[in-house]
């Protein structure tokens, strides 16, 4: 069912390396289980930079014209023939990505690791940078009123956040240690807090981010340049590295107490040497996170109830004409988050 749409929109489309092109694009038609959801706000991600800088991230190489941006919200305004009509006008967060119902991964409940998942901006699947999206009806969760446009897209960053603390077993009184202050490391600091963690360090190399961690949930921070974060007897029960870099990991093992917690969520170098004998003989559990599943509930209501901020993290918005100044904004100075706003 579908009110009077137009037949196009526009999107901010990559071509090459650094090249983005605006173009007028066919508005997405819906599957039966889909919605049709006009977009407010997309945030940028690291991932969106790497592939608009480098046409590639890890083993995924953009060799099509590709749509990026996997942060976003906005509001129904179709639904496909399955979906209540009643959902039109609706203001939701999307959750970017459609695995395939019948994998051993869905099945079990981690449908994020289904090797077959459609996830958006990914080469292949086109992202939000866009008018409009189609998303499965399921993955168009509501947000109430007091949740912003901005905050509705940043559910999606919150969310692996969210899934970092799970993985962590993160609880009241735990030390936690992350590196990286970047988006992921500041909304872990404010997860971790909002879980009941007593303690929260944040390591980053950059004076201007270690004082704006200081501002969404650190305790106190330390400059990785000047101190060695493994040599400091930090003695945390967790350690999440949302940096990707060497150093940051290999120090951050070190400041683990026994039988603590290490969740890698950064992105970089595809091989790191670890302390195999720290890990041994402290009984360390060492994880990853690839992105979230079943997270969007607990994000929706960590922002409507307060105990955690997004809204502040917003530091510059742009329109799709714009998506490339958006992207090479991402680490200048005073650049915590931006978001691309598409109607504009």
């Amino acid at each position: 069912m579908t009110a009077s749409l137009p037949a196009t929109m526009r999107a901010s489309v990559l071509l090459a390396p650094r090249v983005l092109e605006v173009q007028e694009r066919p508005v997405p038609a819906l599957d039966p289980d889909q919605v049709l959801v006009e977009v407010a706000a997309v945030g940028v991600c690291g991932s969106d930079v790497h592939f608009w800088h480098d046409g590639r991230l890890g083993d995924w190489v953009v060799d099509e014209p590709l749509v990026l941006g996997h942060e976003s919200g906005g509001r129904i305004v179709a639904v496909g023939r399955d979906v209540d009509p009643a959902r039109i006008g609706e203001r939701v967060s999307i959750e970017p990505q459609r695995p395939t119902p019948f994998s051993r991964e869905t099945l079990e409940g981690r449908y994020n690791l289904d090797p077959h998942m459609r996830f958006y901006a990914t080469p292949g699947v086109d992202g939000a940078f866009a008018q409009y999206v189609a998303i499965q009806s399921h993955f168009a969760w509501h947000v109430p009123d007091e949740v912003s446009d901005d905050a509705a897209a940043l559910m999606e960053p919150l969310s692996v956040a969210v899934a970092t603390a799970q993985k962590a077993a993160v609880t009241v009184g735990s030390r936690v240690l992350v590196t990286g202050a970047g988006p992921i490391g500041v909304l872990v600091a404010q997860v971790a807090r909002a879980y009941g963690a007593s303690e929260v360090v944040m390591s980053d190399i950059s004076a201007d981010r270690r004082a704006e961690a200081l501002r969404f949930g650190a305790t106190h921070v330390v400059d990785p340049l000047a101190e060695d974060v493994g040599s400091l007897g930090l003695d945390v029960d967790v350690f999440v590295d949302a940096s990707g870099a060497a150093p940051a990991v290999q120090g951050g093992v070190r400041a683990v107490r026994p039988a603590g917690r290490v969740v890698l969520v950064g992105m970089g170098a595809a091989e790191i040497a670890l302390p195999i004998p720290v890990i041994q003989n402290r009984e360390l559990l060492v994880t990853g996170v690839f992105r979230y599943a079943n997270t969007w509930p607990t994000a929706i209501e960590l922002v409507r109830s307060g105990k955690v901020d997004v809204d502040s993290m917003v530091t510059g918005h742009f329109g799709l004409e714009e998506v490339g100044a958006a992207f090479a904004s991402a680490n200048s100075p005073g650049v915590l988050k931006s978001v691309v706003t598409p109607q504009r």
